[in-house]
């Protein structure tokens, strides 16, 4: 396996869903206290979606509440329940090349903007015959960092470095 042109930073987002997001918001929002951020709508991926936030600056990370627009039709954002999780990359373009080396499928789409403007894509759930690394029943995405959240992550391990 060649090295690996890319580091993993953290946890960019969860996406948690169900057929009612007004129940997700009275436990994320109401009752645990994330502030809402915004919304997004898309009919090809089947969803509505709040974008809930925990922490702050280079640390902040989403909780997409999601329901689907239409729950008879694909793709189910409703289930699994916790929908994706998502990844802060800091090359998103070198990961993609290197992983599909290894052997990793990705969703269709390749990368393209997300819902919080980012660069993404996703690693499938499931490997198949000419890609047989998947996430093992878990869609993962893929995030580019933006440079405020490597220099950010930059600087926290230089900190634990230190210590």
């Amino acid at each position: 396996m060649s090295e690996r042109p890319f580091k993993v930073l953290g946890i960019q987002q969860i996406a948690v869903s169900g057929l009612d997001k007004n129940l997700l918001r009275t436990l994320w929002v109401e009752t645990l206290g994330l502030k809402l951020s915004g919304n997004y709508r898309s009919v090809s991926e089947n969803v509505d979606e709040d974008i809930a936030l925990i922490g702050a600056g280079p640390f902040r990370v989403e909780v997409d509440l999601m329901q689907p627009l239409d729950p008879d039709k694909k793709p189910r954002v409703q289930t699994p329940p916790l929908n994706h999780v998502g990844l802060w990359i800091d090359d998103l373009p070198a990961a993609v090349v290197w992983l599909k080396a290894q052997g990793v499928r990705f969703a269709p789409g390749g990368i393209r903007k997300g819902a919080s403007g980012f660069d993404i894509c996703f690693i499938h759930p499931k490997g198949d015959e000419t890609a047989p690394i998947g996430g093992q029943g878990v869609l993962i995405e893929l995030v580019q960092a933006p440079p405020e959240v490597r220099e950010g992550f930059e600087r926290l391990a230089k900190v634990v470095e230190v210590n």
